[in-house]
């Protein structure tokens, strides 16, 4: 479907980032605008990023890209 573009420390740090994001408004810490976490979580799960193809930016190698 889409070219993977997201390298595996990024998607593992994407994928920490959202996850902390949503469990930080699950448990109330912070408002609804933490579910903007549901973003790197998708992108980090997807291992693609619409953003990273309109900069021209790729953190995976072209070896392992789909």
């Amino acid at each position: 479907m889409f070219k993977s573009n997201v390298g595996t420390v990024d998607r593992a740090l994407r994928i920490l980032a959202g996850l902390v994001l949503l469990a930080l408004v699950a448990t109330q810490v912070i408002g609804l605008w933490g579910l903007v976490g549901l973003v790197p979580l998708l992108t980090g799960l997807l291992g693609f990023c619409p953003l990273y193809t309109v900069l021209g930016i790729r953190t995976c190698p072209a070896s392992t890209a789909r």
